[in-house]
């Protein structure tokens, strides 16, 4: 298959849109990076549209076709019925003279090739006496039917699509042409490279409108109307339909748009409850109108659209000469996606790696983008998906983990809403106001059971309080707390550490000191008494001593 749609891995977000969006589920998951699996993709776009961060891309085919221009040969350009929806008031004529100022030699209709084959469906309903008939216009529908309903591929009609009956045309009046078709489906760039020698380029509206901008070229808003022109119903849901001027007795006609539509009617087919139907099927909803590559895609309005190729479309057939039903033929082979179903023993396995241990707990709530656990399963034996898909099992997971914290951290805790109001509260925090169970303040203010002063001031102000020392009277307990707001969750976290036995041996060391200073200041008194009281007698002894000496001095003077 060409590799028509890439992706940017570094825009990958893990959101698991393109999955849940994938009608097939051809995306694989890896390192986080979503994936597109070439041999099972349809190319339906349907991933492309809705990827929120622009990670997929379709590869551009401008530069190839300047290189087309470049050749000398002349170059026609194909342009799909449906760009009368995707360039609002701008006609065929228009268009012709724009791309004529691109380097193009002319510029034709596909319509002109969906008559060739809106003609030879009717032959087929009239010659060939099949039982049913699907339209193969829809690459996209084909490659589902090759991939997914193999047996229902006998039912697929073997003839070409109108891009290629229209290019078979042109090259068959203009042997040494090339050409170039535009439209809104990136499925036609595979097309073109799986069936070689008929289409030498593919570009989307979207390229177009980019290149004409680069070189400065204005759509003029011309319109134009050619009476001759019912094929250009074709791009609608119905419009083959509704083009088909003869309809063999003894069939039913339906049209089908959407791949999930499309798969129901072919589960249908397979089980043998669908017979005499010819069926048009479109992968995309509203058919070419709501292709993935309309310009319009992200606004789309298909009531709108299909109005403006209603006005567009004339009463009658393009005039073109029908080539021989031989040359019109389209051979198509199953394409084997290359996947092996794994056992019973191998899915049970990957379900209880998955958390699922019973049918109960397989929620199927289609957050990983699979419609089941099982199909998750599978995907993940088979290497498209990871386990760390499963949403449930992440959630269970990681608040497993943090319920493991929560309830074994030593310290209390407490959450609160900005109203104040508890919204968590573990074991260690109970403990500390002597509350029975967590359902009993759950839901409640937090004023019933701790003073809300220190949490209005922190989601007031911003800041947090940290290691604030408080005496909870009520509960005659000393807490060292913490109180912390988060702005993204808009909660109150508060943290609590009970130190009451510490502040009570803090206390009695405080008791002890003072005691001690009492003591040592008795001791002091009593020390100072003493000293004082020596120093009396030493006073006394000494003054008895010198009057002594002073009067034996005096008696030896008088000697």
């Amino acid at each position: 298959m060409a590799n028509c749609l890439t992706l940017k891995k570094s825009n990958c977000k893990n959101c698991y849109k393109c999955i849940r969006h994938c009608p097939v589920k051809a995306i694989r998951f890896s390192g986080n990076q979503a994936h597109i699996i070439g041999d099972e993709c349809i190319l339906c776009g349907h991933c492309f549209v809705v990827c929120p961060q622009n990670a997929k891309e379709i590869v551009d085919g401008t530069e190839k076709v300047r290189v087309l221009l470049q050749s000398g040969d002349p170059v026609v350009a194909s342009i799909a019925p449906s760009f009368i929806a995707n360039y609002e008031g701008v006609g065929i004529e228009a268009l012709r003279k724009a791309l004529k100022k691109l380097g193009f030699c002319d510029v034709e209709e596909t319509a002109i090739g969906a008559t060739v084959v809106k003609t030879e469906y009717e032959r087929m309903l009239a010659e060939d006496n099949r039982d049913i008939i699907i339209t193969s216009c829809c690459h996209s529908v084909n490659l589902l039917i090759q991939k997914y309903f193999p047996s229902s591929l006998e039912y697929l009609a073997d003839v070409m699509s109108p891009m290629q009956a229209h290019c078979a045309d042109i090259k068959k009046r203009m042997p040494n042409a090339k050409t170039v078709f535009i439209g809104p489906c990136v499925a036609k760039k595979d097309e073109a490279e799986q069936y070689e020698g008929l289409v030498d380029a593919v570009l989307t509206f979207e390229e177009l409108t980019n290149w004409l901008k680069a070189e400065k070229i204005e759509l003029d808003r011309e319109m134009d109307h050619d009476a001759e022109s019912r094929a250009r119903f074709f791009p609608t849901t119905g419009g083959i339909l509704k083009t088909m001027a003869e309809k063999a007795e003894g069939y039913t006609y339906l049209a089908l748009d959407g791949v999930e539509n499309c798969i129901s009617a072919l589960r249908d087919i397979e089980t043998g409850k669908i017979h005499k139907c010819f069926i048009e099927m479109s992968a995309c909803v509203g058919s070419c109108i709501g292709g993935p590559v309309m310009e319009k895609y992200h606004n789309t309005s298909h009531i709108k659209d299909y109005i403006a190729v209603s006005d567009y479309a004339g009463e009658k057939d393009f005039d073109v000469a029908q080539p021989d039903p031989i040359a019109l033929k389209k051979h198509f082979s199953v394409l084997d996606r290359g996947l092996k179903e794994p056992s019973e023993s191998e899915i049970m396995s990957v379900l209880r790696q998955m958390g699922k241990f019973k049918p109960a707990d397989e929620l199927n709530c289609g957050s990983c983008g699979y419609n089941s656990c099982r199909e998750k399963a599978v995907a993940i034996i088979q290497g498209k998906a990871e386990i760390s898909m499963c949403l449930p099992f992440l959630k269970d997971k990681a608040e497993s983990f943090s319920d493991t914290v929560v309830k074994n951290t030593p310290n209390g805790l407490i959450v609160l809403n900005e109203n104040l109001e508890v919204q968590q509260i573990n074991n260690a925090a109970r403990k500390i106001m002597n509350i029975r169970e967590a359902s009993d303040v759950l839901g409640e203010p937090v004023v019933r059971i701790l003073d809300p002063a220190v949490f209005s001031q922190v989601r007031d102000s911003g800041r947090t309080v940290r290691d604030q020392r408080t005496y909870l009277a009520e509960y005659k307990k000393y807490v060292e707390q913490t109180v912390v707001y988060d702005q993204e969750s808009r909660m109150l976290i508060g943290i609590m550490r009970d130190i009451t036995d510490e502040e009570a041996d803090r206390e009695k060391k405080a008791r002890i000191n003072k005691k001690t200073v009492e003591v040592a200041d008795s001791v002091v008194e009593k020390q100072m008494r003493i000293v004082q009281e020596i120093a009396s007698l030493l006073g006394e002894t000494a003054a008895e001593t010198k009057i002594a000496l002073t009067k034996l001095k005096e008696s030896i003077d008088d000697e």
